[in-house]
């Protein structure tokens, strides 16, 4: 039996190692699955790991609020060294491109123990965007040992780097995994929606944006964007505003009681993705939904200038518009009034994975350790 450490930290990174997680549980007599959390997002992550009913072992509870870079950097890595300790595992898993996920990877280095990397591969070609994240997931592959790439495209950019083929397997991402288990429990009754009434006579367009790239100005343009589309009689705007007080300043205050937009606190992940199913668009920052919404037939506006996902922008199913307000506005409104645009973006589309990868991640795994662990 194998002893796997994950390390995670944000709701993202809890979404898409839950679905492997849960399948290593699956298989008791090959795997032991031990968790470990920093809590860089401290109730996004917990709401998402009680969803799916999983319990750390090691809650490191590291962050706090304000803090920079340099100080959760240390503090992961310091706080990683005696759970390694007391763990020894046959191999750290990691997923993504935060903070947690570098320090998770370096850590392990560190122990000399093999790391797996979840969702590995995704590359802007520009250090800065997304910051930290792209430089986050250059220094991980550096790290890693196994790499487990959502798409070919992925892979591709591991082997110009040059990793090992042996080492690079084409998984799908496993958040497709968990929407589209989620999804189907929402439509068959099985798990309680976002309850909030919403209008059904009006299209709903579900926002969110986090990016520290667009603090300042770029958040500016979004929220004067948004309080022009806010204007129309057909749209509800539904914006859950993370917690980070370079959003919450500019959209409280330019946003809050403005007709026609629902401000919330952060949703859990069930309710937002019951969200997400109910939505005319998706107008966002975020990497997960890039990846999710194709799985649900919802066009997808990314306020980005460059994206690392860059498959669904081919399909059709994405199109990044920025943070410019003009922008915003016009694909907005396109996706609002032109039937025929609509169409040709709302299909489900996903080249991001088809809901087994976390099978396909427990093989490969099994694979390694049978090839470099007889």
């Amino acid at each position: 039996m194998r002893r796997i450490l994950f390390i995670l930290g944000t709701r993202p990174e809890a979404i898409k190692l839950a679905p492997v997680i849960l399948r290593l549980q699956a298989l008791p007599e090959e795997f032991q699955a031990r968790v470990a959390v920093t809590a860089q997002h401290r109730q996004m992550l917990d709401q998402v790991l009680e969803a799916f009913h999983i319990r750390p072992d090691h809650d490191l509870n590291l962050m706090s609020p304000g803090q920079t870079l340099f100080e959760s950097a240390s503090r992961v890595v310091a706080g990683l060294e005696p759970v390694l300790a007391a763990e020894r595992p046959d191999m750290v898993l990691v997923q993504g491109d935060t903070i947690t996920t570098f320090c998770g990877a370096l850590a392990g280095f560190f122990a000399k123990l093999p790391v797996g990397h979840v969702e590995a591969g995704l590359r802007t070609g520009d250090i800065y965007q997304p910051f930290p994240e792209e430089m986050n997931r250059l220094l991980t592959t550096r790290l890693a040992t196994l790499h487990f790439a959502a798409t070919p495209w992925a892979a591709g950019n591991l082997r110009a780097e040059g990793v090992r083929e042996d080492r690079i397997v084409v998984t799908g991402n496993p958040g497709i995994d968990a929407v589209l288990h989620v999804a189907g429990e929402l439509e068959q009754g099985r798990l309680a929606g976002h309850s909030p009434a919403l209008d059904p006579s009006r299209k709903l367009i579900l926002v969110t944006a986090h990016r520290r790239e667009s603090f300042g100005a770029g958040f500016e343009r979004i929220c004067a964007a948004l309080a022009r589309l806010a204007k129309r009689e057909d749209v509800q705007i539904v914006y859950p505003v993370h917690r980070n007080p370079n959003v919450q300043e500019p959209v409280r205050r330019l946003l809050d009681g403005l007709h026609n937009v629902i401000l919330t606190d952060p949703l859990d992940y069930v309710p937002f993705v019951d969200l997400m199913r109910r939505a005319w668009l998706l107008l966002t920052d975020s990497g997960g939904i890039q990846e999710e919404g194709p799985s649900l037939g919802k066009p997808i506006l990314v306020m980005r200038e460059k994206t690392e996902r860059p498959e669904a922008v081919e399909a059709g199913t994405v199109k990044l518009v920025g943070t410019s307000e003009e922008r915003i506005v016009g694909e907005v409104t396109a996706l609002l009034e032109n039937v025929a645009e609509y169409q040709r973006m709302a299909r489900v589309h996903n080249p991001y994975g088809d809901g087994r990868a976390a099978g396909r991640i427990s093989d490969a795994m099994r694979s390694f350790f049978s090839a470099n662990n007889p």
